[in-house]
């Protein structure tokens, strides 16, 4: 009976020691088991939240055309597409012609480098200068496949050209010029009058390769012997070798050589042909209607105004 007893209590006793046993434990595994979600709880809670970087709306096409901007201004979309991109793309000649365009400690400056410049003051951007073209014909290039906003590099205006992009009003009317070997000349002319021998010219007759004046001189002197030069440098050194009688370009160019050159005079003669103009205009993207009118309205409204006098006057050499 007494065994039986202590048998009972015993097994009573290890019941409950049981009991508190689990009771413990599975506090413990509730703490435990709590104590990861709460560490992550609060690394989450103490760690910054990423800042994202709030992107610009683009403009919005509306029913009139027209884009609107972010800031609700509306423009046409050649003016929100360079407005977007905060710059004017200008092409110009990688090669330099003063005064037109020249670099120096590279800065760009010159006559066409200013008209760039106040165009994008005007559009309140900056101006931006693409310098991959090495010619006339190669700027143009540049503009007609979308490379540049405005092409200013003393471009002439001309009917293969207006094929694939257009062009403003003038900013400088130059009239064309032949520059004459005095000796060469007086050999073709067998003692005609300088007027004559110019109507029915066919001499030889320098051009520059890829300008303007290899396109007028097909027009102009359909009889002359036309051989084309690399550069300007090429052709007048051939001109004073006497390879050829004249050299064809506007009166500007002609006239600045015996400028940088007084001695010249006595080998070289100029003729400028007073009816015969050489139009400098910017090339505008065909695309962009709206920028041609604008570009237009600036030109119409600069009281700053070129002619070949302010141009010889503007170039140092």
């Amino acid at each position: 009976m007494l065994l039986a007893f202590s048998t009972l209590v015993s097994a009573h006793t290890v019941r409950i020691a049981w009991r508190r046993l689990a009771a413990l434990l599975g506090g413990a595994i509730i703490l435990l088991a709590g104590a990861p979600a709460f560490a992550v709880t609060q690394a989450a809670a103490a760690a910054p939240a990423t800042a994202i970087a709030p992107i610009a709306s683009a403009p919005v096409a509306t029913s009139t055309g027209l884009m609107q901007m972010p800031d609700g201004r509306l423009l046409a979309p050649e003016f929100a597409r360079i407005a977007s991109r905060g710059e004017l793309v200008v092409a110009v000649m990688g090669v330099d012609q003063p005064p037109f365009f020249e670099e120096h400690d590279g800065q760009l400056s010159g006559v066409d480098i200013d008209i760039a410049k106040e165009i994008a003051a005007k559009l309140g951007v900056k101006v931006r200068f693409n310098r991959d073209a090495k010619t006339y014909d190669g700027v143009v290039n540049l503009l007609a496949s979308g490379q540049a906003d405005l092409a200013i590099s003393k471009l002439s205006r001309t009917l293969s050209r207006a094929q694939v992009i257009s062009f403003s009003m003038p900013y400088i009317r130059l009239h064309r010029a032949l520059l004459l070997n005095r000796v060469k000349f007086a050999m073709l002319a067998h003692g005609r009058e300088v007027p004559d021998v110019i109507r029915a010219y066919d001499g030889t007759l320098g051009v520059v390769r890829n300008s303007s004046y290899a396109t007028y001189v097909e027009s102009n002197f359909p009889r002359a012997k036309v051989v084309p030069y690399p550069s300007w440098e090429a052709l007048l050194k051939a001109l004073d070798a006497g390879d050829v009688t004249a050299a064809y370009r506007d009166e500007f160019e002609v006239k600045h050589v015996l400028k940088r050159d007084p001695t010249a005079s006595l080998r070289l003669r100029v003729v400028t042909l007073e009816d015969l103009d050489d139009p400098i205009a910017i090339g505008v993207n065909v695309g962009a209607p709206t920028l041609l009118a604008f570009v237009n309205q600036f030109l119409a409204e600069r009281s700053k105004k070129i002619d070949v006098t302010t141009l010889l006057q503007a170039s140092n050499n």
